[in-house]
Formats: structure tokens, C-alpha cells, sequence
């Protein structure tokens, strides 16, 4: 409606409702924030003033995860399987002396074999059963705690190590060697 004569002119914002002059204030504000934002953004960080007590900081952190409690890699398995594939990886390693699997299996069974071998240079029985607990081959642990005692004995750990070789074909799996030393 147009105004009548002797009526002063109404400007647009005068005829919204109380929920379209909500939203233009809303939009005012917003865009205001996002032109402040961007002069800050286009000029870089404010340089320290010699009153500033707090110390400068990186405008971009760094978020870094911590390993609690990782030891072992999961290999994709419950915990039985994995106990299972450990268990049959050190007894043919410790047979066999060498082994080619995954390059993530070997590192992980690295330690158990290292285990297996620090028990038998112990050489008590207590040693002798919990190692024939965990290796499936009894003649295998009675042939180890025999020869272990002198073939290591000048050695304090690291019995076996580890090699990469290529990648399997297939699935391009990193593989890797384990040998005893």
C-alpha cells in the first residue's frame, strides 16, 4: 500500500513481520562475522605486542595418537586364532630355523621365539613346561633346551631376526623372513 498524502514514506523494513526482520538481523550478522573473519584470515595471524605476556603459539597443531598398550598387532584375528597362529609360527621357526611369511606375522612372532629361546638357556623345569605349553612339538622343546644352553650362550637376546624379500604376488603383501641367528 502506498502511503497517503501527509504520511511519511515507510521504508521496506518497517512492513516485514517479526519473524522476517528476524531473519534479515540474522543475515546481517552472519554476513558481518564471515567479513571479519575473512580480514583476518586474508591479513594472517596478529603479531605479539610487547605487553603479551602469553607465549606465541603454531596457528596449526599437530594431533598425534599415542600406542597405549599395543604390543602385539591384532593380525585381523580373535584372540584365540592369534594365539593359535603365534604358537604354530614359533614351533616351525624354532624346527625349521627359517620361515617365510608376512612381514607383519614375522615381526610379531619375533618376540615369542626370542621368549622361547630365553627359556630354554634358563633351563629350569618350570622353564621346560611353560615353554612345552606353548610350542605344539614336546621332542622339538627337549631338542632346544639340549642345544640352546651353548649355541646362545654368548648372546643376551635378539636370537632371531627378521628380512624383508618382495612382495608376494597376488595381493602385493609385504613379506618378510625370520631366521634364526
Amino acid at each position: 500500500a502506498w502511503p497517503c498524502a501527509g504520511q511519511s514514506q515507510a521504508t521496506p523494513l518497517l512492513n516485514l513481520t517479526h519473524f522476517e526482520m528476524r531473519s534479515v538481523l540474522f543475515l546481517a550478522l552472519a554476513a558481518a562475522s564471515m567479513m571479519v573473519a575473512t580480514e583476518a584470515y586474508m591479513t594472517g595471524p596478529a603479531l605479539p605486542t610487547a605487553a603479551s605476556t602469553r607465549p606465541a603459539t603454531s596457528a596449526v597443531s599437530s594431533l598425534e595418537m599415542m600406542r597405549h598398550a599395543k604390543k602385539l598387532p591384532k593380525l585381523a584375528l580373535p584372540a584365540d586364532q592369534r594365539k593359535a597362529l603365534l604358537r604354530g609360527l614359533t614351533t616351525e621357526v624354532i624346527r625349521h630355523g627359517r620361515i617365510t611369511t608376512t612381514l607383519i606375522r614375522a615381526k610379531a612372532v619375533r618376540g615369542e621365539v626370542d621368549k622361547m629361546i630365553g627359556l630354554a638357556k634358563d633351563g629350569s623345569l618350570q622353564a621346560r613346561r611353560t615353554a612345552l605349553g606353548w610350542m605344539y612339538d614336546k621332542q622339538l622343546v627337549h631338542a632346544l633346551f639340549e642345544q640352546a644352553p651353548e649355541r646362545y650362550a654368548d648372546r643376551e637376546g635378539g636370537y632371531c631376526r627378521v628380512l624383508r624379500t618382495m612382495p608376494r604376488k597376488g595381493d602385493n603383501a609385504k613379506m618378510g623372513i625370520i631366521e634364526l641367528v
